[in-house]
């Protein structure tokens, strides 16, 4: 057994920590929108909140995005050599979870992408369509974790 397959275990416990943290990230960025959304431009309440956001995504949310893919890569190339090969990751629930997870990353994206807009004082969205982002993550993040851990056996 080679050396990735060896640290499964290490590259679990990981992904796991960086994935708790890519999720805090994930649910607290859309709400800072919100309360961003009614702050008064140019106004002190903006500029804080303009640098949580900007900390919040490249101090935790980015670096734990890294390395949620990083360890959820190692994790894939250790489960393909103690099952035996590649043809596993094609079965339904793993392509459903796969389709998630990319899902998610564009959410992240789509996060970074906003927080700029923000910070240049524009409203991307209204705040009813920030509230139902806010929700996105945590729903994709249920069903991620049921197929990783009752229909990936």
């Amino acid at each position: 057994m080679n050396f990735i397959a060896q640290n499964y275990d290490y590259w679990r416990a990981g992904h796991i920590i960086s994935v708790i943290a890519w999720m805090a990230g994930l649910l607290y960025l859309p709400r800072l929108f919100i309360y961003h959304f009614n702050a008064e431009k140019g106004g002190e309440l903006e500029a804080s909140l303009i640098t949580q956001e900007h900390r919040l995504l490249r101090i935790i949310m980015n670096p734990a995005f890294v390395l949620t893919w990083i360890f959820g890569i190692l994790l894939i190339i250790s489960n393909a050599e103690r099952a035996g090969g590649w043809s596993i990751f094609l079965q339904g629930p793993w392509l459903f979870k796969f389709t998630l997870v990319s899902i998610m990353t564009g959410l992240h994206h789509y996060f970074a992408y906003a927080r700029k807009q923000f910070s240049k004082g524009e409203r991307p969205l209204t705040q009813k369509q920030w509230r139902i982002l806010n929700e996105l993550p945590a729903l994709l993040m249920i069903i991620i974790v049921l197929i990783a851990t009752v229909w990936l056996r």
